[in-house]
Order: C-alpha cells, then structure tokens, then sequence
C-alpha cells in the first residue's frame, strides 16, 4: 500500500473513526484502524461488534492495500502532523512509514486477518436534518442512565411515523421527550427502535450541516453522512409509555426566564450539601429559589416569574435534575407544569409549538 492524501483531511478522519475504539478491546486487533486503500479513496474504519465507524477520504493511491494500525496512537501522530502539507503512507513488510514534511513516523501493523467484517448498514428508512438530530441528542442524552443492568435506561427510543419523528429517553426520575421533521423513503413507515445513548452522543458531535440518512433493521441502526457512516447495536426496544406521562395536562403552569432559573439554582446550591433538594416557591409575579439550611449554610434568590392555577405554590427537586431539565428547552421562557408539590412537574418552553421538546422530573419531598 502507498498512499498521498492531505494531512488534515487524514487527521479529522482518523479522529473520527477511532472515537468508537474500545478501552479494553475483546481482541487486540479491535485497537485498531482497518485502512483500505484503493482507486482514489481511502476508507477507515473501527469495530468493537457493537459498534461500527467508517470514513471514505479522497487520496492518491499509487498502490491500493489494506493494513491496520494502532488506532489511538495513530490519532495522536496525524493530530500533531504539520498543518497545511500531504501526508504519504507506505507499506514495507510490517510497518507503515507516514511522512509529512520533515516529520517522519514508523507504525507496526496489526494482523487484517484477525480482523472482523464490519456490519452491512441496513437498507435506509429516511433522512434527518443533522443540526435537528444533534440538538435532539443533547436534549434526550442526559436522561438517559448508565446503569447497564437495566439497558432501556441507557438508550434513546425513536418511534418513526410518516407524521413525524419523536425521540423519548428516561433514567426513572428525568422523562424528555421530543418530536422533529424527517423524510421517509418507505411507505407507511411504523419503525419503533431503541438506540444506545452513548455512542449516538458521540456521533452528533460531528453533525454539523447537511442530512443524515437512517437505515434500521431488527438488529442495528444505521447513520450515514458526508461519506461517514456509523452502525450501532440495537438494545430491546421495550420502552416505557412517555408520551401520556410527558404529555399530561396539569392544572398549575409557572413561567420564568430559563437563564435566570439555572443561575439562581446554580448560587443557591453552592451552599447546599450533596443532593439537598432546591425549593422553588411561587407567587403571582415571582420565584423564590432556597437551598440548604444544614451543616454548610443556606442560600436563596428571587428570579421573575408568573404563575396561574394558584395563588402560591411550592414545589422541590434535586438540583442537578432540575436544571437538566430547564437547560433542555430552547426557548427563553420555561414553562413549568405543575399538579401537587409531591408529583411530578413538566418542563417545556414557553408558547413552543407541538412537539417540542418537553421534560418530566421528578419532585422531592417538601421538609
């Protein structure tokens, strides 16, 4: 194998890819990255059988073949490559010389035969606008567990219909939420999927413009974009019925301004010992925001607000949960639905339209 190709363009690609390697490999040929060379492309790719990277990149091949190299050390050399210059890559017995300018490096190969074929992306089911799908993952992601004795908790439910695609995720006391556009390509779609949370959280980082196209069968989705695609396991797809729960119609509702709740929230429980619940008390035009009173000290703050139902309500909860909750919703004012200081409360953004996101959290106990 010899290869020339831009020395950015390998590095982001590397980087890319080698985001899926496993810490602790079941093989020690999953530490690395499959390179397959051949026509005027290069593709990488990383496995761990759950899941699945892999990058096309435009290159020089004088000689097309394939190695695998030590993927994280790989991603560290073309990360600290000289900007702006081509980087060569050739084979000679079992090591890989990479130059780029005066810089020059060894890498020993890995056996390709040891290494496993990758999944068959299934066949596609839609398209998703990439922003969308990115700020729909940073909204589900932190409801979500990593508690793998129970593996519903640390996925993302997506329920596919030709009305809409709508996205739940839950870790038992946070429950979101969120409906977004897509474009089918099959008729009547009725596709009801978990994904894993995780490496779906590592995959939007990277999405920044264009559309991701989604393929899903029994077994693995699929994420292609740009020349990447990125296969994932599916876990069970039993779930929790969200949307009655999320969607409930309670009798008390508060609006307040999200960037004055989360700082209130965030001064008041410096003072607060570990996992001291936030007390939030309302009155017609404001929000009184309290925490602590124990060994350490208390603190209390006053943000603006309305609220209708009541005349005055209070309500608790753990402070970490609630501003997972607020910082989720898009726009300026959260709305907040209430029913009893012991039940849950509902998070949306104020006058939103339907679909948007929307949060459930659990409340604490008043002392």
């Amino acid at each position: 194998m010899k290869i020339t190709v831009d020395a950015q363009t390998l590095a982001e690609a590397v980087a890319w890819t080698a985001r899926v390697l496993p810490n602790r490999p079941s093989m020690p040929v999953l530490a690395g990255v499959l390179v397959e060379a051949d026509g005027d492309q290069v593709v990488l790719s990383a496995f761990d059988y759950d899941v699945s990277a892999r990058c096309e990149i435009g290159a020089d091949v004088a000689e097309p073949g394939r190695v695998v190299l030590p993927g994280k050390v790989l991603a560290e050399v073309t990360k600290a490559l000289p900007p702006k210059r081509t980087a060569d890559l050739a084979l000679s017995g079992a090591e890989v010389t990479l130059t780029c300018g005066s810089a020059e490096f060894g890498l020993l190969t890995l056996p390709d035969s040891d290494y496993p074929a990758l999944p068959e992306p299934p066949a596609p089911v839609g398209t998703l606008d990439a922003p969308a799908l990115r700020r729909l993952v940073e909204q589900m992601s932190p409801c979500t567990s990593r508690d793998n004795t129970l593996p519903m908790l640390t996925g993302i439910r997506f329920d596919l219909t030709a009305d809409g695609a709508t996205f739940a995720a839950t870790d038992r006391y946070l429950m979101a939420s969120r409906t977004i556009p897509w474009q089918p390509v099959i008729e009547d779609p009725r596709i009801g999927v978990l994904v894993p949370a995780e490496p779906l959280q590592g995959l939007a980082k990277g999405l920044t413009a264009g559309q991701v196209e989604l393929g899903v069968n029994d077994k693995i989705a699929a994420f292609t974009s740009g020349g990447r695609t990125t296969t994932m396991r599916l876990l069970d797809p039993q779930f929790v019925d969200y949307a009655s729960r999320v969607g409930a119609t309670m009798p008390i509702a508060a609006e307040v301004g999200k960037a004055e709740l989360i700082a209130a929230v965030e001064r008041v429980s410096l003072v607060a010992e570990r996992n001291t619940a936030v007390r939030l008390t309302f009155t017609e035009c404001e929000v009184l925001v309290q925490a602590g009173g124990g060994d350490v000290g208390r603190g209390a703050d006053t943000v603006s607000g309305t609220l209708d139902g009541a005349e005055r309500f209070e309500i608790a909860f753990q402070p970490g949960f609630l501003t997972t909750a607020v910082r989720g919703v898009d726009e300026d004012r959260v709305r907040i639905l209430m029913e009893a200081p012991n039940k849950p409360a509902v998070f949306a953004g104020a006058d939103a339209p339907s679909g948007a996101y929307r949060c459930l959290a659990m409340s604490l106990r008043l002392a």
